[in-house]
């Protein structure tokens, strides 16, 4: 789907408040709360917009350790057996694919570090792992919302 500007726009207006009413977001972007409901239904029937969440702080949930494991396979493993095996696990925050010697890249968010090691474990033991390489986040220099590059302005796709 092509977005236009008032797209860009509305989109930008959620990121910064998913909460902001039809009305908010039309005074911001120069259109009538009914016409900004009708883009945010297109946009959402589309696919540009895949719906919305509460972003929750995972200290407040406990996971106050986080780790990135790099994920070394057998043979051609392919990246669906990959996420499928690992979605199992809720600690498994993100995976990607990776250039470089490892074939996955793993975010993993827990308790502790032992909480970490064990979730490590039960990966390490999927039949298609060689081995793992894990690194512990002592902590977060920057961090920038979904669809929101550093300089403060919104990504565009």
């Amino acid at each position: 789907m092509e977005l236009d500007r008032l797209d860009r726009d509305i989109i930008a207006a959620l990121v910064d408040d998913a909460r902001a009413t039809y009305a908010e977001i039309g005074h911001q972007v120069g259109l009538s709360a009914s016409a900004v409901k009708r883009r945010v239904d297109r946009l959402l029937d589309s696919g540009a917009i895949t719906g919305f969440s509460a972003v929750v702080s995972p200290q407040a949930l406990g996971w106050t350790t986080e780790a990135y494991v790099e994920l070394f396979c057998q043979g051609k493993t392919k990246p669906s057996d990959i996420a499928l095996a690992v979605a199992r696990f809720p600690e498994v925050v993100g995976a990607a694919t990776i250039t470089g010697e490892a074939d996955a890249l793993l975010h993993i968010r827990a308790t502790d570090v032992r909480h970490v090691e064990r979730v490590i474990e039960r990966i390490a033991a999927q039949s298609f792992v060689v081995r793992t390489k894990s690194s512990i986040v002592l902590s977060r220099l920057v961090e920038a919302p979904p669809g929101v590059v550093r300089n403060g302005s919104h990504t565009s796709g």
